[in-house]
């Protein structure tokens, strides 16, 4: 009877576990892959574009959400598809605040997988007409 009632508590608490497990190591990626350059509350630092009530204006076109894979930090860093992708949705999550207009649609491995692969070497400039034109867009709106 102790054993199937433990059993039974186990089977009942898994999935909190595994959602607390697969919480774990998307913050310990961010801290690990990200942190250092966006800061923990996602603010940025000299040099590094804040996220921080921001990021969520670059998923008002594709190529804003093309963009948050394809800057060298995401494209070239050592995590899997997967686990980027986990930490994108994460981070659109926690520091888009209003700047997101729609609810997220996730990053998925596939789509990061793809994306990674045409990192971007002016990211300064193209930043800078992705933001200009997503302004246009409002504006036209």
């Amino acid at each position: 009877m102790k054993l199937l009632l433990f059993t039974a508590c186990c089977l009942l608490t898994w999935p909190a576990l595994a959602a607390e497990a697969d919480q774990r190591r998307v913050l310990f990626d961010y801290q690990m892959s990200c942190q250092g350059c966006h800061t923990p509350d996602g603010s940025g630092t000299v040099g590094v574009p804040g996220m921080k009530d921001h990021v969520g204006v670059f998923l008002n076109s594709d190529e804003g959400r093309e963009y948050l894979v394809r800057v060298p930090g995401s494209a070239t860093s050592a995590l899997s598809d997967a686990r980027l992708a986990a930490v994108l949705n994460w981070m659109i999550t926690a520091f888009a605040g209003d700047s997101l207009e729609e609810p997220l649609e996730p990053y998925t491995a596939a789509e990061v997988g793809r994306l990674r692969q045409q990192p971007l070497n002016e990211v300064d400039h193209h930043r800078a007409r992705l933001l200009q034109d997503l302004a246009r867009a409002t504006n036209r709106e």
